[in-house]
């Protein structure tokens, strides 16, 4: 029968920094993953995930000088390209109006991809579209840029702008960094094959970005690199354990079934229960590998916190009984 006596089981033991980088839409504008394909979780080396969009402050609202025509907007923090830019304030910023064959005209108040604020105006029509770049609806911005606010005319004679005129609802008017929400994925296998991390957002982006596309999302990460758990055993992957209850009613019994994740687990051997390598990583949150056969090629990861209980028996070895507390169950890598 099959056993593991030619088993290897590693841990996480050192983290590699990744700088700022672009992810990749996997065409869905929901997931967008890097080239790693793990990344850790280890306190202090967590990723650090900064889609374009706006921070804190960029209010538009009709000008003070109650010119014709005008806005302000006011000092912001945003996100370009993964740094955190300050854009001073801006006054007096000109909005079109529809020619005078036509209406309505919206325009987008922009952030360049250099920090700068910019006037992006659609395609006037004699009524507003919400289509993007459409007769009467809002443009297209240049890719790198973030929409503050979209500004709705609909007469072409010149006039103060009103607040009523001016639409900031996030997700729809106004791009922020942190909306909409994301999940992040620190690994993941599809079909017995390794994926790549990255994240995955509760909505889709909309597309309102030259070309129709949404826009960009940047992290920085650490990717793990591994050590192995010098003479290891009784290695048990964190997993789901299922459970049924009952209930009786008149001629049969319904029954329901509920899941729980259990812990894994597994032991170690220790030189003196003190200094050993594996007893500094006690309570991080980390990454294991696991083989069956440490020759072949399929493996078991599962991440989650190091629990270390340690004995000192007088006459055997020092032994550490570790345990895995997981988010989600281990992965199974088969090729």
């Amino acid at each position: 029968m099959p056993n593991a006596e030619n088993a290897q089981l590693q841990y996480e033991s050192g983290q590699t920094p990744v700088a700022m980088v672009e992810l990749t839409d996997q065409g869905d504008h929901l997931e967008f993953l890097s080239a790693a394909n793990l990344w850790s979780r280890r306190t202090g080396y967590l990723p650090d995930i900064k889609p374009n969009g706006l921070a804190t402050g960029g209010l538009v609202t009709p000008a003070v000088s109650t010119t014709d025509d005008l806005v302000d907007v006011a000092a912001l923090t945003c996100y370009l390209a993964g740094i955190e830019t300050d854009v001073l304030i801006a006054t007096d910023e000109t909005i079109g109006r529809a020619t005078p064959t036509d209406t309505h005209l919206i325009s987008s108040v922009t952030v360049t991809s250099a920090g700068a604020i910019a006037i992006v105006a659609g395609t006037d029509y004699t009524e507003f579209s919400e289509v993007r770049d459409g007769d009467g609806g809002p443009p297209l911005i240049p890719v790198g840029s973030i929409e503050l606010a979209q500004v709705r005319l609909s007469a072409s004679a010149s006039a103060a702008i009103t607040a009523d005129e001016i639409f900031m609802v996030p997700n729809v008017h106004r791009e922020m960094f942190n909306f909409p929400a994301w999940t992040t994925i620190y690994g993941q296998v599809v079909n017995g094959v390794i994926g790549c991390a990255g994240l995955k957002l509760v909505s889709a982006l909309p597309l309102i970005h030259t070309a129709a596309v949404g826009k960009k999302v940047y992290a920085s990460y650490y990717t793990p690199s591994f050590a192995e758990v010098p003479d290891a055993s009784e290695f048990v992957p964190p997993a789901n354990t299922h459970s049924v209850t009952s209930k009786q009613v008149y001629g049969r019994t319904i029954g329901s079934s509920s899941a729980s994740l259990g812990q894994g687990a597994f032991s170690a051997e220790l030189q003196d229960g003190i200094t050993d390598a594996l007893l500094t990583f006690q309570d991080a949150d980390l990454w294991f590998k696991f083989k069956q056969n440490r020759s072949n090629t399929p493996y078991i990861l599962a991440q989650g916190k190091l629990g270390v209980g340690s004995s000192f028996p007088a006459g055997d070895s020092i032994v550490a009984t570790c345990t895995i507390s997981a988010m989600y169950e281990a992965m199974r890598i088969t090729s």
